[in-house]
């Protein structure tokens, strides 16, 4: 990955770090909280990737998620806390890849703060569920790609680059790096 992006032209990069990387990680997760959480699966060594829903992203660029205590994401991070993410948040923008260090509580004042009704669907006891657990993500790194001028300009040129047979290049990406 690092050698690929590297070969990209500055103009189109853009790296972020603290606070800037911090609005970039919030404003993905506002537009689509779903994300691929992946931990070091007990089976192997594998990758073991699933969907989960960030709860909270707060102004360190943490990402908090509620979770199963007997879940297998909960085993693999007592085991390894290293967490990749993997952010989509529409259909031709605004891709983001997280790095970063997962840590599992049962803060009861934080799973009341995170709650919501929707939750009930995997917590049947509600808020009280004895089984809801806290996953903390801290990301120290990552990528991101999105473009410069939002979906709708970045399709003209798309249209018009192909109509004409020149690139038009309305992408941005660069890393993200956060304080430990």
């Amino acid at each position: 990955m690092d050698s690929i992006n590297q070969q990209q032209p500055e103009q189109n990069r853009q790296d972020l770090q603290a606070g800037d990387a911090v609005a970039r990680i919030r404003e993905v997760v506002d537009r689509n909280a779903s994300c691929f959480f992946c931990t070091a699966s007990r089976l192997g060594g594998a990758i073991a990737a699933r969907p989960m829903s960030v709860q909270q992203a707060d102004e360190r660029g943490h990402l908090w998620f509620l979770s199963a205590s007997d879940s297998h994401k909960n085993a693999e991070i007592a085991v390894d806390p290293a967490v990749t993410l993997y952010f989509q948040a529409s259909k031709h923008s605004d891709f983001l890849h997280l790095r970063g260090r997962a840590s599992v509580s049962t803060d009861k004042a934080k799973i009341k703060a995170l709650w919501s009704a929707p939750l009930k669907t995997w917590f049947t006891g509600g808020v009280d569920d004895p089984r809801i657990t806290v996953i903390e993500f801290a990301p120290t790194d990552g990528y991101y790609w999105d473009n410069k001028h939002g979906d709708a300009v970045a399709g003209l040129k798309i249209l018009l680059g192909a109509a004409i047979g020149k690139t038009l290049d309305d992408s941005i990406e660069g890393r993200i790096r956060l304080p430990s």
